[in-house]
């Protein structure tokens, strides 16, 4: 498990001389009484003037537990449902509205109840890429850090349905040997890496490890080192005694990294598209949604309290029972 308490809290790390929008946004969180929640993949300026920065698994640990009466969820919009649905009666605003994830889109609600209707004897479990409607629909919820945990939790007389992450079920299943029918969808940033791309970097920087996240493509996951979750990426390259890391996964988590790991050097994977070695030109994959997000955002948000996150209060109630399941799996 995460140790919330050990997340450091980010604007405390900040530089004492912030520019006048970070201000602006430090004034507000103090009128507020609100907190800022960002994930690793957001653009660094926004990560310096969060509380936490984390991923799926710690914001949501920490949106569980905290006192704040306003959520600044900086990452995509299941994620801001996801701290809705462990806090009903707070406040929670996305930066930007239109901030989606191509696995959520890959699972309508809909489509998933019918699959289901296939199967009484099905138990499924969520990703926590998927939106409200389908995590009220499912047996518990997964983050890639805690999912082959809940998965050996699973009852052993049920069929296994992951949804809606075919890749990340698929290491799952090779973890635990668990046998699970896989929702055909994935992430659009992370299957952009391909093997011929990863074995470059590897001649290229043949002293580095390769870390890759498990929502990648086998043929990626096959070449890794070590194969995590963000957070675990950066436990892994904190206590590693290599000097020089190839990380496979969103390029905003190097800005984390590199503060964290003073001393080392982080090399963004490139993308199937760009075969040549790396240059300061690299096409690294970068998430579009969560790149929605910018520090003008953020402000405008907490001015206008909007855009709001709201929810039906049957899939807020129906929800939460997975969410509720996964973190105590995730505290034994």
């Amino acid at each position: 498990m995460i140790d919330v308490a050990e997340m450091q809290p980010r604007a405390a790390m900040a530089k004492k001389q912030f520019d006048p929008l970070a201000k602006e946004i430090f004034t507000l969180k103090k009128q507020l009484n609100a907190v800022i929640l960002a994930h690793n993949y957001q653009v660094p300026e926004i990560q310096d003037v969060a509380d936490y920065v984390g991923d799926s698994l710690g914001l949501a640990q920490q949106a569980a537990k905290t006192s704040a009466e306003v959520i600044v969820f900086c990452g995509v919009h299941f994620m801001a449902e996801t701290a809705k649905i462990l806090n009903p009666g707070k406040i929670v605003v996305l930066p930007d509205k239109d901030a989606g994830c191509s696995l959520e889109e890959s699972c309508p609600a809909e489509k998933l109840a019918a699959l289901q209707k296939t199967n009484p004897n099905f138990w499924t479990i969520a990703y926590i890429n998927c939106s409200a409607a389908v995590k009220a629909l499912c047996d518990v919820i997964v983050t890639s850090g805690n999912a082959v945990k809940i998965v050996e939790a699973a009852p052993k007389d049920r069929d296994l349905l992951f949804v809606p992450d075919e890749n990340l079920g698929a290491w799952v299943m090779e973890q635990t040997g668990r046998p699970m029918t896989l929702w055909q969808g994935n992430c659009y940033a992370h299957v952009e890496f391909r093997r011929d791309a990863i074995l470059k970097m590897r001649a290229q920087f043949p002293d580095a490890k390769i870390v890759v996240h498990p929502e990648s493509l086998r043929e990626v996951r096959d070449l890794a080192d070590a194969v995590c979750s963000t957070e675990k990426m950066i436990t892994f390259c904190k206590h590693d005694p290599a000097k020089k890391f190839v990380i496979v996964t969103e390029s905003g988590i190097i800005h984390r990294m590199q503060k964290e790991c003073p001393g080392k050097e982080f090399i963004c994977a490139p993308t199937f598209n760009v075969m040549q070695l790396p240059t300061d030109n690299c096409r690294c994959s970068e998430c579009k949604f969560m790149k929605l997000n910018t520090l003008e955002k953020v402000r405008d948000c907490m001015k206008n309290l909007a855009p709001r996150v709201e929810l039906p209060e049957n899939i807020l109630k129906r929800a939460r029972l997975p969410m509720e399941r996964m973190l105590e799996i995730s505290a034994r």
